[in-house]
């Protein structure tokens, strides 16, 4: 669905210092219900891989999935977004080290009581912990990165890590890499092997 692109679109310029217009009357066009805060783009591709999966169109819904360019900025799009601004629904992820951030912005946006779904350390460590480690290697092996996998576990700085602590870290040292195995890592899952907070959240929309 374009229109909920251009939505997207809006709001960040909104957030960046723009009018609220064009975003006020996308959501009004497009019958936009539900903002789903996310991190960034790998959020995203894993909720829309589950989506995909479970056969439902997000954007469809009125259900607008939005990457916040990093956990800091939820206090500025909860007061865009929610009651003190489009009154839309508001939910998301976030990890247990910033969940002090999340409560903090929704509180402060008037939202405090809409429900965001927490990932231990972040959703990567969740879908590595979910599938196993042998199964991720498999993975890797199959999307053709194993060679870069095995350059990466002989640095100094990645001895006497857990090798689901190491998997995690390779999954972010190449641009896009996390964003690619967001679907990968989603799409390799069997069904009741979901992780709780991505179950959690696509089921409350």
């Amino acid at each position: 669905m374009a229109g909920m692109g251009a939505f997207r679109e809006a709001v960040a310029a909104w957030a960046a210092g723009g009018t609220g217009g064009p975003a006020r009357e996308l959501a009004v066009r497009l019958s936009v219900r539900t903002v789903v805060l996310l991190e960034g783009p790998s959020d995203v591709a894993a909720l829309d891989a589950l989506a995909s999966r479970r056969g439902r169109d997000l954007a469809a819904e009125g259900v607008c999935v939005l990457p916040m360019g990093g956990a800091m900025n939820v206090g500025r799009f909860a007061h865009l977004l929610g009651p003190t601004g489009l009154g839309l629904g508001l939910t998301g992820l976030c990890d247990e080290r910033e969940r002090r951030y999340y409560a903090r912005g929704l509180e402060r946006a008037g939202a405090a009581e809409q429900g965001f779904f927490v990932c231990a350390a972040d959703l990567e460590e969740e879908l590595i912990r979910a599938l196993g480690v042998a199964r991720v290697e498999e993975l890797v092996r199959a999307e053709g990165d194993l060679r870069a996998l095995q350059t990466f576990l002989r640095q100094p700085a990645q001895q006497g890590r857990t090798a689901q602590q190491q998997l995690r870290r390779f999954l972010g040292t190449k641009k896009g890499r996390k964003i690619r195995y967001g679907c990968v890592l989603v799409e390799a899952l069997d069904p009741d092997r979901v992780p709780a907070p991505l179950d959690g959240l696509l089921t409350s929309l």
